[in-house]
Formats: C-alpha cells, sequence, structure tokens
C-alpha cells in the first residue's frame, strides 16, 4: 500500500476519533485547526471537482471552530452536508480500506449532527476489526 493511502487512513481515523469525543473539549485543545487542514488538504490533493462543496464545508467548519464560539445551528447542518457527500465520495477512494474509512466517517459526521440537532442518536466511531490495520 502507497504511503499516502496509509496517511490518508490515518486522516480519517483521526476525523472520526475527534467526532466521536468531546467536541467542546476538543475545540478548546490545540492542533484542532491541523486536524481541519490535514482533512482540507487530503481533499485538494485528489483533485477531485467532485469535492469541491466538501471542501468549502470543511473551510467552512474550520473557520467556525476557530472562531471561539460554537454555534449547534451552524455546526450541525455543516456536519449533515459533510455527512452526506462524504459518504457519497467513498467510491472515489482507491482502495477497500480507505472506502471503508471514508464510508465510516460519513456515518459518524452524519449521527453526530443529528446528535446535536436534539436526537439520541448514537455515535459508533469503531471501524470493522479487518480494516483497523494499516498493514
Amino acid at each position: 500500500m502507497e504511503k499516502k493511502d496509509v496517511q490518508h487512513q490515518a486522516h480519517l481515523e483521526g476525523a472520526i476519533g475527534l467526532l466521536t469525543s468531546d467536541l467542546n473539549e476538543e475545540a478548546s485543545r490545540a492542533g484542532l485547526d491541523n486536524h481541519f487542514q490535514r482533512w482540507i488538504e487530503d481533499l485538494k490533493d485528489a483533485n477531485n471537482p467532485a469535492f469541491h462543496q466538501l471542501i468549502v464545508d470543511m473551510q467552512a467548519l474550520k473557520a467556525h471552530f476557530g472562531s471561539g464560539t460554537l454555534d449547534v445551528n451552524v455546526i450541525a447542518p455543516l456536519l449533515a452536508r459533510l455527512g452526506t457527500h462524504t459518504a457519497q465520495s467513498a467510491h472515489f477512494a482507491e482502495n477497500v480500506n480507505t472506502a471503508t474509512r471514508v464510508t465510516k466517517l460519513g456515518e459518524v459526521l452524519t449521527a453526530v449532527a443529528q446528535q446535536l440537532q436534539g436526537s439520541s442518536v448514537e455515535v459508533d466511531g469503531s471501524l470493522p476489526q479487518d480494516f483497523s490495520s494499516h498493514s
């Protein structure tokens, strides 16, 4: 597997871990901006016009988290749209491990958006055992 694939998978796993933790706590930590930037760069590196809306939404989410004020009415719709577009983009992945992580990230984004909007959805950030190794 290419080094780039492993890096993308690590970034996807990091995004899933971030979303399944306490977002208020994560927002106050240093390094959150870097998580968003890595995700944006991965999308840009793909050079796929289908990812344009994902990049725009990620940049908006990054800016909102960087503002210091977290507004669920801004975050939830962005996460919902990111979840939909992320799940739809899984078929662009070049290998099954990456595709699995992209699909899972889409599910987690959607679940977090629903949770923020007041639904009692449980967010499951676990990956299938078969796909959890980088080898």
